[in-house]
């Protein structure tokens, strides 16, 4: 079973999560996906409770700073005691992640091989900081963490959002969250192009049709059709994917 530990001032955000969605089927044991989520409340382990887990920054500035000491508190009795991990031996049990603007720019490819190192083939379980405020302690992140993530050009309040969407955007591709896995690889990003135009029922729909194309049965020819959308899609939406795309083709 792999694990997956978030150290929050929110647990509530995952509690949600857990409870919707493929991914939640998975992480409530609904689905065989082989993952179990726990949140450890970060101020369960400050000397003061929720208003000992920062501290104004150290020559001066706005806002506040995660303390570098609770969060080690939270990780040893939080993570590592109750998870029967070995102090000594963390770096190969464990891989530690938080997310923030220096780190790697969560995409695709990135995503893909994320889930494969950590979802899929690797035997350590997972543990996620969510930071706040103005940030984390440097000698925590330089001490205990092993990766840092970005997933945008853009600030949020906290961490958590960032490592749903990491958690969410990964877990499509480990073994038995979807029920058609095919379906992940057929998604957008996937050949560098964004996902083709989709219809269902009804086939008329406020006098507009189906094209025919897609009601002739000619697996081939609507692969091609498909093909031929996505590359006009992405060139009138995604202009830059679609310039790295026609460089790949040459």
């Amino acid at each position: 079973m792999k694990k997956i530990w978030v150290i929050t001032l929110f647990p509530e955000y995952f509690e949600a999560f857990k409870e919707a969605g493929v991914a939640g089927h998975v992480l409530r044991g609904v689905r065989d996906g082989g993952i179990e989520l726990e949140t450890v409340l970060l101020r369960d382990f400050s000397p003061k409770g929720y208003k000992g887990v920062d501290g104004a920054p150290y020559g001066g500035g706005p806002g506040m700073v995660m303390r570098a000491d609770v969060l080690k508190e939270a990780l040893l009795k939080g993570v590592i005691e109750p998870g029967g991990y070995d102090l000594e031996s963390i770096k190969n049990q464990l891989h530690i992640v938080y997310t923030g603007p220096r780190g790697r720019v969560w995409d695709n490819v990135v995503c893909k091989e994320f889930a494969k190192d950590h979802l899929c083939e690797s035997d350590k379980d997972l543990v996620f900081i969510c930071g706040r405020y103005e940030g984390v302690d440097e000698r925590f992140l330089g001490k205990y963490v092993d990766a840092v993530y970005c997933i945008g050009d853009y600030v949020l309040t906290g961490g958590e959002i960032a490592v749903l969407a990491i958690l969410d955007s990964s877990m499509r591709f480990a073994k038995g969250v979807l029920g058609n896995f095919d379906s992940a690889l057929e998604d957008s990003f996937e050949d560098g192009l964004i996902e083709h135009k989709q219809y269902t029922k009804p086939r008329d729909f406020e006098g507009e049709g189906v094209p025919e194309i897609l009601l002739s049965g000619h697996h081939s020819k609507i692969a091609e059709f498909r093909l031929n959308e996505k590359i006009e899609l992405t060139k009138k939406h995604r202009a830059d994917l679609y310039r790295e795309y026609m460089k790949k083709d040459k």
